[in-house]
């Protein structure tokens, strides 16, 4: 049976870092002399966990019907999903929501010193796992919509930054929940001016790179 590998121009440290992969100390890159590129053994180099989310994630792209290149075409990168969860309550719609527990500490702070100066933060969505975001993604096309648009709103399974337990999608009184108008809530003013103070920050502004669409509110905390 062929070997799983990984390959990337060197230093191929730096793409597997890039990718959140965190190869093993005794890993040993063997540099290829036909291709010009390192190689690293996926089975030896990372952990297990890291391969079978790997091949999850080409799974539900393929049931997906979504291009195995899809990361690259996007530059987005994978987003393991959070191992470690924490409770934030209810979103509005009354569902349990959580997020890594250093973001759910930054989200309370946050969302508490936005409440100490008269502005209201609430969640609309946090964590998601790959499997419920491949669901998201069928059930769109289910009712007719075309991939192109369905890519345009929602990241793929595998690459959404819900995976990792760090982003969650803000809404306030003032705006109706994951519309473009909440960028005109004082809400919305209140994150430009001071999210970063806690961490936080704006994934997808106008024409970002990603080709993703102009999300207000989807903020992500970076640590």
């Amino acid at each position: 049976m062929t070997e799983l590998r990984v390959e990337a121009a060197m230093p191929a440290i730096d793409f597997y870092r890039a990718c959140r992969y965190a190869p093993r100390p005794a890993a040993r890159l063997r540099p290829d002399p036909r291709t010009g590129l390192d190689s690293l053994s996926m089975s030896r180099a990372f952990p297990r966990r890291h391969t079978r989310f790997s091949a999850q994630v080409c799974k539900l792209l393929k049931d997906c019907e979504i291009p195995a290149d899809y990361g690259r075409v996007h530059r987005l990168r994978l987003q393991p999903e959070c191992r470690e969860l924490a409770t934030i309550g209810t979103d509005i719609h009354g569902r349990e929501q959580m997020l890594s527990p250093r973001a759910a500490r930054a989200w309370y702070a946050m969302r508490n010193a936005a409440q100490d100066e008269g502005v209201e933060l609430a969640v609309a969505s946090a964590f998601r796992s790959v499997d419920y975001q491949a669901s998201i993604i069928q059930r769109k096309r289910q009712a007719g919509q075309a991939m192109e648009d369905i890519l345009r709103v929602s990241a793929a399974p595998g690459y959404s930054e819900h995976h990792s337990g760090r982003a969650l999608d803000i809404a306030t009184p003032d705006s109706r929940p994951l519309e473009t108008e909440f960028e005109m809530t004082a809400a919305f003013d209140w994150l430009t001016d001071s999210a970063g103070d806690f961490g936080f920050s704006l994934s997808y502004p106008r024409n970002n790179r990603h080709g993703i669409a102009y999300e207000p509110w989807h903020w992500a905390w970076q640590g």
